[in-house]
């Protein structure tokens, strides 16, 4: 509301909420911050969990950034901008989600003490920008060229993903399973590799251990046998996928079939069974004798199946047709007159078998599938869903070496190592854009401080040790939170793909800056049904 010659001019309607230029900045960069603290404990090896319980009552148990924050019922719209920088990065590299976050944050804290000088946001912003760029310079020159067919190394950053999570115990065996999948789905185009992860299908199944976790080299889909009478393992597969219905078509328009006597009667379905047996009859001829149908299977259409011998799977997913396709080499079909041999996939082994009670079909022993599936087990819900969080972390993380064969030390070295460069580069700049890149600079060993932190020991003295042993040693030296002491991360085996790191600088200076833009906020009130009375709760709670 203003005033004009002394009568009010009513702008916004009433209950909304505004919060105008240092006020908000503050109101902000709290939200954010504390999105940031919620997943810092989360951060390294010795991470914790956290458990989160929606309305519900189903609950998740993760120390997972991007999960965290998405089950999170988060209302600030600052805050919610915390969860798209997790987002990001998890679409962009698939790791470093918490590690983006808590770099964000930090940026954020650092931005209020120079907002506490006096210090112009813009001033901050064009510091911070710069800064942001130099660090993807010193990245690229910090990073390692190595030979992506290189199993060990894959392996390596494979387990450094995996270490921290829930699924730890078996790191070893879990990184295999991922370095494995994401080899045999990749393809080499133009002398370079491209993985597409939806060829990597995770299927999961309640029992058993971590252990029994294991790689198909083919496609396990979560269907059974269409008929009892059907053979339940076929050896030798010759695999037609169709994508129409093995039933007798209705017409497209409404109409109306007069039958006047019994003779009719009989001719009308005498001829449904003819079409049936034709559609079986074709699939026979051609040689298949696993047939895996997108729709409906019509029951005398199973009767002829099952008589021939053939098996079939019916309602199969179109995801699900189109992996069999890549791991076979089969070719779906519209319409079953069309089917030729030629159109027929191969497998070993096409067999229904039990897991955890439920029947599932394997296809196995493809001879070169571009598509595979990882069966994930475990004791409870809550171990196959953090299983399989980390096994998708592990595939993404192989995925990024793969593609762009370059990678960094872990375990904070490179945040160390750009701490130590964007200070020098601060010099050069000179100016109160210096305060600027100094503070970032600052804000990126919150990482190495963190991680310190969540395994117990004194930040202050391991970061001191770190640094002074970084500029000694080299830049691969970064903190090892098992001994308490500065550490070769490269020696060590604790290494993360080079773009997980520049995409977590990236996304959080990002988003730092968008959140330091903002120097008024107008929050309208909330619609009747929501607020109870009250006027928009913005500022007050996160949750």
């Amino acid at each position: 509301m203003a005033q004009l010659a002394g009568q009010p001019v009513v702008i916004l309607p009433e209950g909304t909420q505004r919060y105008v230029g240092r006020d908000a900045q503050r109101l902000n960069i709290l939200a954010a911050r504390i999105i940031a603290e919620t997943v810092r404990t989360t951060l390294g090896p010795k991470g914790m969990d956290k458990m989160l319980v929606d309305s519900l009552g189903d609950i998740v148990i993760t120390n997972d950034g991007a999960t965290i924050l998405d089950e999170m019922d988060i209302q600030h719209p600052a805050a919610k901008m915390m969860v798209e920088v997790a987002k990001t990065q998890d679409k962009e590299a698939g790791d470093g989600t918490t590690t983006a976050v808590v770099i964000a944050g930090e940026l954020l804290r650092k931005a209020e003490e120079l907002l506490d000088q006096n210090i112009h946001p813009s001033i901050i912003i064009k510091g911070y920008a710069l800064a942001a760029e130099k660090a993807q310079e010193i990245l690229d020159n910090m990073a390692r060229e190595i030979d992506v067919e290189d199993a060990e190394i894959l392996k390596k950053a494979a387990v450094t993903s995996i270490t921290g999570k829930a699924a730890e115990e078996e790191r070893e065996y879990l990184a295999e399973i991922a370095v494995d999948a994401v080899r045999q789905v990749a393809e080499k185009v133009d002398g370079t590799y491209k993985v597409d992860l939806d060829n990597i299908k995770f299927e999961k199944k309640e029992g058993g251990s971590v252990r029994d976790t294991r790689l198909v080299r083919g496609v396990v889909i979560d269907k059974e046998v269409v008929h009892p009478g059907m053979p339940k393992r076929v050896e030798g597969a010759k695999i037609a996928l169709i994508n129409e219905a093995l039933e007798v078509k209705e017409t497209e328009t409404d109409a109306e079939i007069r039958i006047t006597s019994p003779e009719q009667l009989q001719a009308f379905l005498e001829q449904e069974e003819k079409m049936l047996r034709e559609m079986v009859d074709k699939i026979k001829e051609v040689g298949a004798n696993v047939v895996f149908v997108q729709k409906g299977i019509d029951d005398l259409a199973q009767h002829y199946l099952a008589k021939y011998g053939i098996l079939a799977v019916r309602r199969v997913k179109k995801s699900d047709m189109e992996k069999l396709a890549k791991a076979t080499g089969a070719k779906i079909v519209t319409n079953v007159r069309d089917l030729t041999s030629e159109d027929l996939g191969e497998a070993e082994l096409v067999e229904q078998r039990k897991v955890a009670g439920e029947n599932m079909i394997f296809v196995e022993g493809c001879k070169n599938p571009k598509a595979v599936t990882i069966l994930i087990r475990g004791g409870t819900e809550h171990v196959v869903d953090e299983v399989e969080r980390a096994l998708e972390d592990a595939v993404k993380v192989v995925k990024d070496i793969v593609e762009d064969g370059k990678i960094l030390a872990a375990g904070g070295a490179p945040e160390i190592e750009l701490a130590i460069k964007l200070d020098e580069f601060a010099k050069e700049v000179g100016g109160k854009e210096q305060l600027a890149i100094e503070a970032f600079a600052e804000a990126l060993k919150v990482i190495p401080r963190t991680l310190a932190e969540n395994a117990g020991l004194d930040p202050v003295e391991i970061l001191v040790k770190v640094i002074a042993a970084h500029k000694e040693k080299g830049a691969t030296i970064g903190v090892d939170v098992f001994e308490g002491e500065p550490a070769d991360m490269m020696e060590r085996g604790v290494i993360a793909p080079l773009r997980v790191t520049k995409q977590a600088i990236k996304s959080a200076s990002e988003a730092a800056i968008m959140i330091l833009r903002i120097d008024d906020v107008i929050a309208a009130s909330k619609l009747e049904k929501d607020k109870g009375g009250e006027g928009g709760d913005f500022g007050g709670d996160l949750d």
